[in-house]
Order: structure tokens, then sequence, then C-alpha cells
């Protein structure tokens, strides 16, 4: 295929993490053992510094029907809040009747801070079963794919367009871009929130490739994409969340002027050699030692006859069980709080998902799949782990 950005048809291949089950196609037990099997596979373009899978399972499949809830934790709805006030103060404090766009809107938890915050607000999102819990909550919410038709259809600008870990997911990448071109205020602001490869790289988090995330960005691939529909990034900034987030403040190009941090970020990014395919190919062959500390201590928790349970049943982390081969030997079973997942097996390892309330007791160890939560996780348990019961991370984010 050709690069998702600048179509240059000569990519590298760096990181590959073998055939897996799309993470959030959660099994029914009558599926279990049906689900099909996709490669994984992360591509380098050595144009313009983009990394992305090489293969797209289709839209239709992946975001017409899932279970994720971006409402679940109150870490990412805090986030979510301190971002809109931010935005709100930095650029439209003194302005009035004014409107925010969320693209992959899910629940309506980045919008419904907006909300509170006096604009009026529309969300964008693929999945019918999500659009109804959105709409039930207040959050005005239409079910559809975003691009550039759906903006022509709707004819609306707005004063923010909000893309909240949804611009990396992009089949229809150019027609979406063009579509917040047109949607865009000539004095608006479009704030993509990304996880930053920078951070992947720097923790080791390889689960945060799934078949979802079609890109992985750092700063300058995606101004490459930007320029290229008359956008540009003017500042941005690395925040903590999900175990590493980089945020890219957008406006139309030549609007706003260029800030110091973001000079300093796509610097960094150089210093690091982020723009070099060597980069990813010695980190790639670093997993394998990360995939054998793993497994030695789950297979040490076996020997000590441990109960093993996994703590979160994330997306990212059916990456990690797959590549890992883990299964039933190792974890008996993964524990949730999100009600759309209830009775539901991991595809790869099937691993059925239990409602943390309905344990009735806790395992020797919790394997902590959701670790972009962790400090959250280990505030929540805090009696837990006083008791005796271990929780072990396998991805330890360094700040």
């Amino acid at each position: 295929m050709n690069c998702r950005i600048c179509n240059y048809s000569k990519l590298i291949s760096t990181i590959n993490l073998g055939k897996q089950p799309w993470g959030n196609n959660f099994l029914e037990k009558s599926e279990i053992g049906k689900e099909p099997y996709y490669p994984l596979e992360v591509e380098f373009c050595p144009k313009c510094s983009c990394s992305q899978l090489n293969f797209t399972v289709p839209k239709e499949i992946m975001f017409s029907n899932h279970t994720y809830l971006s409402g679940m934790t109150t870490t990412l709805d805090s986030h979510f809040e301190s971002l809109a006030l931010k935005v709100h103060e930095q650029f439209f404090q003194n302005s009035e009747n004014l409107s925010a766009l969320d693209i992959g809107s899910n629940d309506g938890t980045q919008l419904k801070h907006y909300s509170n915050l006096g604009y009026e607000i529309l969300g964008v999102e693929s999945s019918k079963n999500i659009v109804d819990i959105a709409n039930r909550n207040g959050i005005d919410t239409r079910c559809a794919f975003f691009n550039e038709e759906f903006v022509n259809h709707i004819n609306k600008k707005f004063d923010v367009i909000n893309a909240s870990g949804i611009f990396f997911h992009l089949e229809e990448l150019h027609s979406v871009t063009k579509g917040i071109k047109k949607a865009l205020k000539d004095n608006g602001v479009f704030v993509v929130q990304f996880i930053y490869l920078k951070k992947m790289i720097e923790n080791y988090a390889f689960d945060q490739i799934y078949h979802e995330h079609l890109l992985y960005y750092n700063l300058r691939p995606l101004e490459t994409l930007l320029k290229l529909h008359g956008l540009e990034i003017f500042d941005s900034e690395e925040l903590p969340i999900h175990g590493g987030s980089c945020i890219a403040y957008v406006s139309h190009k030549g609007s706003r002027k260029k800030s110091n941090r973001l000079k300093k970020m796509i610097q960094e990014e150089d210093l690091k050699k982020l723009h070099l395919p060597e980069t990813y190919i010695t980190y790639a062959n670093e997993l394998q030692d990360i995939k054998n500390q793993n497994l030695s201590f789950l297979e040490s928790c076996r020997k000590k006859n441990k109960t093993v349970f996994g703590m979160g049943a994330p997306v990212k982390g059916n990456t990690l069980l797959n590549f890992f081969g883990i299964d039933n030997n190792l974890v008996s079973k993964l524990v949730e709080i999100n009600p759309l997942r209830k009775g539901l097996f991991s595809p790869g390892s099937h691993l059925e998902v239990v409602m943390e309330n309905e344990l009735s007791k806790p395992p020797d160890v919790y394997y902590v799949l959701a670790w972009n939560f962790k400090e959250e996780i280990l505030k929540n348990n805090y009696e837990l782990i006083k008791d005796g019961t271990e929780f072990y991370f396998p991805v330890e984010v360094k700040n």
C-alpha cells in the first residue's frame, strides 16, 4: 500500500505483531474460535515519517457497533473537563454564541464539559448503541461517519472541533481533514488528542498498536497531513493521559502564531531520531525481551498456584495477550467495570469478562491491562493491596 498521508509507495516494515483478531471484537460464547484474524504490522514512510498499519479492517466492521465507553473512568472524565476549560479560557473566554463539534464523540463525555461552559454542541459517532447512550444523556449526537460529505450536509461551522483518540482511526483520512477545514470557523481551533508515538516508544507501550489505530503520530507527519488541506499546528503539549498523549492545537494556515513549545517538541522528536526507520526496527527487536519477562512472571505465578485475573478488558490488552500468547492457563479471566462487556470473551485469548462488583473474592494477582489508569486503579484498590493482592503492570510509564 501507499502512505496514508503522502501517498509514497516505498514503505519500510518496522513492527510486526503477527496476525491478530480485531481487538474490540469481544465474543459471545458461541463465537469463540470463529473470529477472523488480520495482519497487525506497522510500516514507516521515509518521505513524511508517518508510521501506519499496512492493512485496514473496514471501518464499518470496527466502528458501527462497539463496546468502548469514554465516561467509565474518573481519570478520563477529569482530563476532558480540564481540557475544555483550558481551550475556552485560552481562545474563547470573551466570545459569545460558541459552538463545539466532537468527531467520534462516543458517549459525549468530552462534549458534556463544553456544554457546561455554554457551548452549543454536536457529536458525531458511528456506533449506534453508543449514540443512543449519548442522546439519552442529553448530548446531541448524530450517528454517522464524519467526512467531507457529512460537513456538506450539515452546512455549519464551529468555534471548536475536537477529535479525541479518533484522528489515528481514520480510513477516510483526507476526506475527514477536508471536512474539518470546511467546518472550522475562521478563528476556530481544532483540538487533536492522540496517543503520542514518542511516548509509545519510550514506554514500550506496543499494545497501543491495534487495528483501530491505523496511524501513529508524531508532530511532523501530522503537520504534513494538515498542511495538505490548509491547516497547521500552532501549539502542542504533552499530557500523561493514556500513558503519554499529545494535544495539537490547529488553526487555518497562517491565522495564529506558532508557539515556542511546539518548536521545542518537534526538536525533541528529531533528537530522539523519530524520523528514522531504524528507531522503530530496534524497538520491535526489544519487544521480545518484554514478552519473555511477562511470561516468566505469569509462569512463576502458575507454579506457585496463584490465581491471576486481568484488570480491565481494554482493546490494547488484546494486542498484548495475543502477542504474548497468554490464555486461561496463565490468566483466569478479565475483570471490568464496563457493563457492555459483561459475559463476553476476549478475541484470540478467549478469557471471560466478569464484573468487578460481582467477584466473590479477589485474585492473588491482578495483571493490569488497563495500565494507563494506574494511579486511579491503585487508589481505588488500596484496601486490596493492603490485604496482599499484588498488582502487576506489564507496561510501566516513564514520566
